[in-house]
């Protein structure tokens, strides 16, 4: 039986994900010209994290609750929901592309940038919606495996919140209007954790539960492989790119021995 404790927890952990953007709009007030390769170790940091979380604890949880089939059809599933909302999102607007930053960042103000930054919010927003399911799904299961899952996911938000807050920033000047964009653009997390629950609810059984966290898993697999890597091999050198990969997984899995 789900205890309502660890529902307000996953709840919690959600929202505290999808804040993070707010994080990467304040570290923007502070840095004229972000760090590629920091972005990009990070980048990869996070991926390991999430990839580890995915083969080595969600989806052996799930097969052994609910068997192969089951677990089978959930993963893919995962990766099918994440995959059309890529695909619903123009490509122009796409959070995880950074080629505005360096640009934003090169050549100063520009007030035609007030829209690439608003239609950059609206991006996330849709993309962090699956990611509030992930983070409440795991941590819905597994208090522990819930932050360290939210944790991988506010990670890859902080240099998101930055995308947006940047080009507001330079087209108005207004830090505040910067902010609050970038906040509201995480917002979708603890929304899509919210709406997730409330038509679970209703049906939410153990077997549910782990055919959930295949789900899940599919979700961060996609968001890895087609999002973060890829743009983490971007910005800087591949062996920054691979530490990070490996330091995201030897983290994760010296959490879970450890707690």
């Amino acid at each position: 039986m789900i205890q309502s404790q660890n529902i307000l927890i996953a709840l919690v952990l959600a929202t505290l994900a999808g804040l993070s953007t707010g994080i990467g709009s304040v570290i923007a007030y502070f840095i004229r010209k972000p760090r590629m390769d920091f972005l990009s170790f990070s980048l990869g940091f996070s991926s390991g994290v999430m990839i580890y979380i995915s083969f080595v604890e969600l989806i052996p949880l799930s097969l052994e609750n609910v068997g192969k089939v089951w677990s089978f059809f959930a993963f893919f599933a995962g990766i099918f929901l994440i995959g059309l909302i890529d695909i619903l999102v123009p490509e122009a607007e796409n959070p995880h592309h950074f080629e505005e930053l360096r640009k934003i960042t090169d050549d100063g103000k520009d007030p035609t940038l007030l829209r690439t930054g608003i239609f950059t919010a609206f991006a996330i927003a849709i993309h962090n919606f699956p990611e509030g399911l992930a983070a409440f799904g795991a941590a819905l299961t597994d208090v522990k495996l819930g932050v360290f899952t939210a944790a991988a996911i506010a990670m890859h938000n902080i240099p998101e919140g930055i995308s947006v807050s940047i080009p507001i920033f330079y087209a108005t000047g207004d830090r505040k209007k910067a902010f609050i964009w970038s906040l509201l653009s995480g917002l979708s997390e603890p929304l899509g954790a919210a709406v997730g629950f409330t038509l679970l609810l209703p049906f939410l059984t153990e077997t549910l539960l782990a055919s959930l966290l295949a789900l899940v898993a599919g979700i961060m697999v996609y968001i890895s492989l087609d999002e973060l890597l890829p743009m983490a091999h971007r910005y800087g050198p591949g062996h920054i790119v691979i530490l990070g990969v490996i330091l995201g997984m030897f983290f994760i899995g010296g959490g879970l021995l450890l707690f």
